[in-house]
């Protein structure tokens, strides 16, 4: 990557360097490579450091580039996508999951939560939680709230906790007859938990899916997904289906 000044433009300075910068990374640098230290891309550029880290923000924002503690700002990987469409008839943890089970607890659903799986505040529900990693990322967790009642066979199950116990869960999940689901999508903030999971400072933007699976008219499952907004882009599959809808949707409990 060559000096290049930047002349007077009636865009902001920074704006027209993130420009710049996204094309070197386009034809200059690899996925995970190590950009230059600030000091030196500013000399390059003719900028002040404040101008260039304005731009760098930008791009990180855009999932160009991601910052990791003790490598520096690297290029990053491809945007996950995330399929949103509801033509999907799968429950999650089949072979083509992308998901890793990491844990599994029963107690009390969120109020919100229970509202949809029209359950009583205080009926136990099997909490399983799961994250996806892409490029040795977590670039996503989710919770996924099933009834007792979904997985009756699931007290054959020794292990009380843990990925066994959760992995349990999906495949008695695998037994039941999906009728279909229905998926919402909102932006959010991470809050401390997901900010931990996802490696971002809470506050920092995501995309909030919330999926009901469906079987014999009844919600038989509920999945909560907290996807990191710079990392993922929503895709609709073939039938491009998307909904509009003016009702706001229930904020995700905490």
């Amino acid at each position: 990557m060559g000096t290049t000044q930047l002349e007077t433009v009636p865009e902001p300075k920074y704006w027209h360097l993130r420009t710049v910068l996204g094309e070197a990374l386009d034809s200059d640098f690899a996925v995970g490579e190590v950009l230059p230290n600030e000091r030196e891309l500013a000399a390059r550029f003719g900028v002040a450091r404040a101008t260039l880290r304005q731009a760098l923000e930008q791009l990180e924002l855009e999932g160009r580039l991601q910052r990791r503690r003790g490598v520096g700002t690297t290029v990053a990987p491809p945007r996950v996508g995330v399929d949103v469409s509801t033509t999907q008839h799968e429950w999650p943890g089949t072979v083509q999951d992308a998901w890793q089970a990491v844990d599994c607890t029963t107690g009390p659903a969120p109020l919100a939560v229970a509202r949809m799986l029209e359950a009583g505040a205080g009926d136990d529900v099997h909490v399983v939680r799961r994250i996806r990693v892409t490029h040795g990322q977590s670039v996503a967790a989710e919770l996924l709230y099933v009834p007792t009642s979904s997985v009756p066979g699931l007290s054959a199950i020794d292990a009380p906790s843990g990925p066994a116990r959760a992995r349990g869960v999906l495949r008695e999940l695998q037994h039941l007859g999906l009728d279909g689901q229905d998926r919402a999508v909102e932006l959010g903030s991470a809050g401390a938990d997901d900010a931990k999971e996802l490696d971002r400072l809470p506050g920092a933007p995501v995309l909030v899916v919330t999926t009901r699976y469906v079987v014999g008219g009844a919600t038989a499952a509920v999945s909560m997904a907290t996807y990191r907004a710079d990392t993922c882009r929503l895709t609709f599959g073939d039938s491009g289906d998307l909904e509009i809808s003016d009702n706001p949707p229930e904020r995700r409990a905490s």
